[in-house]
This record gives C-alpha cells, structure tokens and sequence, in this order.
C-alpha cells in the first residue's frame, strides 16, 4: 500500500480526507447561503466571522469528541445516530435549490458569477445580526459533525486520527470557500462524502452495539472486524 499504509490505515486516511472535503465545503456553502442577503462590506464580515467560528469550534470538539467515544459503546451508538442526522441533514442540503447554490456561491466568491449584475440577488434580504446567528447556530452542528466524523472514521489509527482533525481545521481556516467552489462544480465528491459518512455511521452503530452486548453480535466485512476496536484513551 502507498506510504507503507495497510489496507485499514489507508481506508482510514481515505474517508477522514473525503469527509474533511465534504464537511468543510458544505459548511462554507451554509456560511454562504447565511450571508448572501447582505450588502458587500457586511457579507465579507459575516463570512470571516463564521469560518473563523467553525474553525475555533473544530478545535474545541476535537478536544472532548475522540475522548467521549472513547468511553464504551453505548457512546458509539450516540455517536451513529448522530452521524445518520447528519446523513439526512446533508442529502437535504445536495438538494437544494439551483438559485440557492447559484446565491451561496456568489457570496463567498463575492462576485457576480451568473451575470445578472447582481452578487446574491435573489437571496432574502437580512441584518448583520440576523445572519451571524444563523452562521454560528450552524457552525456548532456542522462542527461537531464533522469532528465526529473525522473520529468515527479513524478509530484505532492514531495518526488517521490527528491527520483528520488538523486537516478539518486547516480547510475551515484557509480553504473553505475554494473547497465549496470545487464541490459545487465536481457535485460528485459531495455525494461521495454523504456515501463515506453513512458508511462510518452504519459501522459505529455496529460496534456499539456489538460493545453493548458483550462482543456477540456476528462478524461482517468491512463493518466489523474479528477483533473489537476501540478508540486511545
């Protein structure tokens, strides 16, 4: 395997960067969406505040997530179920509007991209205050999301793990509006994204399960393995 990786580290990599991508664009695109009815000047400041915001909250969740799953199973079956909201919350947001898209864009490149000598005309009109509070009630979901994610999926690889966490805070902080552009032309990673976090969602739900019922529950590839993993305290 590449990097002298096996076969799990080198899954665990994959889905960590693929859910970092996803997570981090999605959330810039709601960034987006959220500032789209201001003016100019304001839209650049509520767009700072809110990536500035997911990236501090990243960093927070980081903190406190691995070690709550770390606890036992009953956590890791909190922790799927969050993850299968978190599923539903993002087809229903693959299936926005195209005039939705097409304004959340605008306001995070700032430009009018469509031509229509309008950035952001048909978006609501709101106050600074108004969409700062959308932006920060959804940076504290999407941020727990992604972190959970980010656990979920790396599990027992250490280094998957701090590999994952650091990178969702590096794309929040330097590269969350390029990330949203990329998955707004390439809408195939989105859905791939949604595929790799029902995935770690379904498996964390199993072990969990499996950890609550004392290691009974019956072998499935890919799902579980011969042998329970658990989290590093």
């Amino acid at each position: 395997m590449p990097f002298g990786l096996d076969a799990s580290a080198f899954a665990a990599f994959f889905q960590v960067i693929v859910i970092d991508l996803v997570l981090a664009g999605d959330n810039a695109v709601v960034i987006g969406l959220a500032a789209a009815g201001l003016p100019s000047d304001l839209r650049r400041k509520a767009i700072l505040i809110g990536i500035i915001a997911a990236t501090i909250l990243r960093i927070g969740f980081a903190l406190i997530t691995t070690q709550l799953l770390s606890l036992g199973g009953g956590l890791l079956v909190a922790g799927g179920l969050l993850l299968l909201w978190v599923c539903w919350k993002m087809y229903r947001e693959l299936s926005v509007s195209h005039d939705e898209e097409e304004d959340a864009a605008e306001a995070l490149a700032n430009a009018d991209l469509n031509k229509d000598g309008t950035v952001s005309g048909k978006a609501r009109r709101k106050t600074l205050g108004q969409a700062v509070w959308q932006i920060v009630i959804a940076d504290v979901s999407m941020s727990l999301d992604n972190v959970l994610a980010v656990a979920g999926a790396a599990q027992h690889h250490e280094v998957a793990l701090i590999f994952g966490l650091g990178l969702s805070v590096l794309l929040m902080g330097v590269a969350a509006t390029l990330v949203a552009g990329l998955l707004h032309r390439y809408r195939w990673i989105a859905w791939l994204g949604l595929v790799v976090i029902l995935y770690v969602a379904v498996k964390m739900l199993y072990e969990g399960a499996d950890q609550v019922l004392g290691h009974t529950l019956p072998m499935i590839p890919l799902i579980k393995g011969a042998a329970p993993v658990a989290l590093p305290h």
